[in-house]
């Protein structure tokens, strides 16, 4: 029984999805709003690679060890 259960559980919250609460079209406005970008600010972005080039002492600094002093 308990078996069933959960086997009936997982099936209505796999087949439920985000299709209950579809994004209406008039909605999507919030979705383009600059706060939700990935990159909200390009030049913000642009400061921080460019902090994180010299620091590391390398292009693409981001998520590589060590220092700027070639001590990788």
């Amino acid at each position: 029984m308990v078996r069933w259960t959960i086997l009936l559980v997982g099936i209505v919250g796999l087949t439920s999805g985000c299709v209950v609460f579809p994004v209406r079209p008039w909605e999507r406005n919030y979705l383009a709003e600059p706060q939700m970008q990935l990159v909200p600010s390009p030049v913000d972005n642009l400061v921080d690679e460019h902090t994180y080039f010299s620091k590391e002492g390398a292009s693409g600094g981001q998520g590589v060890g060590g220092g700027g002093c070639g001590c990788n």
